[in-house]
């Protein structure tokens, strides 16, 4: 699985011209899925995301986490991250997993941010969503479970 997670002051999604979630200070998550994730990925990522300390404490240094600023998470199913651009100058998907798969994994995501005491909001799979964020920092980082 891959995420680029941001720091933001505030972000939402919208489907359609309705807003589908929204939160203040918190991460902003892209959430990828790829053919070979599993549950234990999804599981993995989770807990890397969610207790990254990527707030600034009062000696301005990145040492603060979600709990401590009583930040939301807002996730957006984002398939474009197993994009390959090695060839031509239209990017494939093939890395991506298929949608049944993804979706699944999305909403095992999702679920995992709720037992962890982050309710996400979010956007909805598959559909054509406008994403607006205020980065803060900006701090943005890209986490693959391939790396963890």
């Amino acid at each position: 699985m891959r995420a680029v997670l941001t720091r933001v002051a505030s972000a939402s999604v919208e489907v359609d011209g309705v807003v589908t979630g929204r939160i203040g200070r918190g991460f902003l998550i892209l959430l990828g899925v790829g053919p070979e994730d599993t549950e234990q990925d999804c599981e993995k990522l989770c807990r890397k995301l969610l207790s990254l300390r990527i707030f600034t404490d009062e000696n301005d240094k990145m040492n603060l986490g979600l709990e401590s600023v009583g930040g939301s998470v807002l996730v957006v199913s984002q398939f474009t991250l197993y994009g390959s651009c090695k060839k031509g100058r239209r990017p494939d998907f093939f890395g991506a997993a298929a949608p049944d798969k993804a979706e699944r994994l999305y909403e095992h995501f999702l679920s995992l941010c709720e037992q962890a005491g982050y309710p996400p909001q979010h956007g909805i799979f598959g559909a054509d969503m406008k994403v607006s964020s205020v980065n803060d920092g900006p701090v943005t980082l890209i986490v693959d479970t391939e790396d963890l």
